[in-house]
């Protein structure tokens, strides 16, 4: 596996899921992206595995309650 692209730039890596609404709620969750403190913090040093796992659960805190 490659460490450049085919024009020789590093290859870009999983976007961050920030809309630039942060405000984070009573439980330390950001209502704009839905990741909680913690993830905010981990996301520079998180290999993209991580950042999809971290992008999945965010969107499942976003999505409403069912009811």
């Amino acid at each position: 596996m490659s460490s450049t692209n085919s024009d020789g730039a590093p290859p870009a890596r999983y976007p961050s899921p920030c809309i630039r609404r942060c405000c984070l709620d009573d439980t330390d969750v950001c209502v704009g992206c839905g990741r909680t403190l913690a993830e905010i913090c981990e996301w520079n040093a998180a290999s993209d595995q991580r950042r999809r796992e971290i992008c999945a659960s965010a969107q499942q805190r976003r999505r409403p309650a069912p009811g």
